[in-house]
């Protein structure tokens, strides 16, 4: 008698993180392969005097729990993406959110380069193999991965990428940077 073997499915937990604003919500919705849960709001008198809107005056809606969208990689291997909100008044749901997760995305914009210095600060903290991947808006200032490295103080490990997070294949290359970063660093401290 034939027998046939089958793997469990396994299921890898990404973190797209960074300040408000940078383009986490974008970049779940250009690689999901779903149409991804969104939390998003639009931005209340709660928030004036609170969010700084400083480059991003034309937002008007802001993620208030997280973004989920899901990416399948083959049959039994499912990646699941979970935006993170970006303001410090939600930043209590990240515990929650990291438990468990391979590694995370913290998208930088070069023209507020201080908003993702939480995110950083979070993931190195905690050990968390993470990339950062500077989103580069339409008109801003173009910088070497070399000048924001050094701008965030970043170890030479972490990898640095230039991204335009509206396009799939430019998502794509993130996720795959983020990946093959998050083994090469499990496999070295585990």
């Amino acid at each position: 008698m034939d027998s046939v073997l089958s793997e469990d499915p396994v299921a890898l937990k990404i973190l797209i993180a960074g300040g408000f604003g940078v383009g986490k919500t974008t970049l779940v919705g250009s690689i999901s392969e779903i149409r991804p849960l969104r939390t998003e709001e639009v931005l209340s008198d709660r928030g004036v005097g609170v969010d700084d809107l400083d480059g991003v005056e034309a937002k008007t809606t802001t993620t208030v729990a997280m973004d989920f969208g899901r990416i399948t990689i083959r049959e039994g291997l499912v990646v699941y993406l979970f935006g993170t909100p970006g303001q410090e008044r939600f930043w209590f749901m990240w515990d929650e959110l990291s438990y468990g997760a391979l590694g995370a995305v913290v998208i930088a914009d070069t023209r507020r380069l201080t908003d993702c210095f939480p995110s950083v600060d979070y993931f190195e903290q905690r050990g968390t193999p993470f990339v950062v991947a500077v989103n580069c808006f339409d008109g801003a200032d173009r910088h070497s991965v070399d000048d924001v490295r050094i701008a965030l103080d970043l170890d030479d490990d972490v990898p640095v990428m230039l991204c335009d997070v509206r396009r799939r294949t430019s998502a794509k290359e993130v996720m795959i940077t983020l990946v093959e970063h998050s083994l090469r660093t499990l496999t070295t401290t585990g």
